[in-house]
């Protein structure tokens, strides 16, 4: 096996044969406990935001760590867990991320993206300038993992890695806001660079810049991102 391969090796047992356990964990809540306790969600995921300023107050790793094992938690195809987690708290590091981010944000708002793309993007008020990318304590850099090596250095497929990503990923952003946290989804494009830059093989893609901390005391929200569709529009009932 390579040094190469055998630094991002996965530890999934591939040659295990199917067995069956009882079920780990069981609620047994009411129809009102049920309906209680999902209102409550409701109720915490309303006081989300999503925060472009940040203050430079730290956040424990561990609250990170606590997260991101959350986030491992979720469900994916075939159990391969496709996703991996680059945390980023240095700052010369987080510096060179945001110079590459914001060199390409400035072809982006320069010409690349459409009008239709760019008009989409005014009320929500961004442009190039990404200082939340040095502010903020914290990045999370998301990749998808296309292909993995097993424990025995041979590669292997995944499988549903875009439905699986995204479902850790929302895992990992509620995570974060029940710890008491901010969180920006910053996709530029393209991330090619945050492979070299997080040091990940090319076989991995870069989903998105995850920027985490608490909110600056001056910080605000664009009103356009607190609307929000009816469930009429969200939900159909058969």
């Amino acid at each position: 096996m390579s040094e190469e391969n055998n630094k991002h090796q996965s530890s999934i047992p591939l040659d295990h044969e199917y067995v069956e356990l009882p079920i780990p964990h069981r609620w047994e809540m009411s129809d009102d406990e049920m309906i209680k306790k999902s209102q409550e969600f409701y109720e915490l995921m309303k006081k989300r935001h999503t925060v472009r300023e940040y203050s430079e107050r730290a956040v424990p790793r561990e609250v990170i760590e606590n997260c991101i094992k959350a986030a491992g938690l979720a469900p994916s195809g075939a159990n391969h867990q496709p996703w991996h987690f680059a945390v980023i708290e240095n700052p010369d590091h987080k510096q060179k991320i945001r110079e590459a981010a914001e060199e390409e944000e400035k072809t982006f708002y320069a010409g690349r993206a459409s009008d239709e793309w760019l008009g989409a993007l005014e009320p929500i008020g961004t442009n190039e300038s990404k200082p939340h990318l040095t502010t903020a304590p914290w990045l999370i850099v998301i990749f998808a993992q296309r292909t993995s090596i097993d424990r025995n250095g041979r590669k292997f497929k995944n499988y549903y890695v875009n439905e699986s990503v995204g479902i850790a990923t929302g895992f990992l952003i509620t995570a974060l806001h029940k710890a008491g946290l901010s969180t920006l989804t910053h996709t530029p494009n393209p991330m090619k660079f945050l492979n070299e830059l997080c040091n990940r093989p090319a076989s991995e893609k870069a989903e998105m810049i995850l920027v985490v901390g608490h909110p600056d005391e001056k910080a605000t929200v664009p009103a356009h991102a607190k609307w929000k569709k009816p469930i009429d529009e969200i939900m159909s009932v058969f």
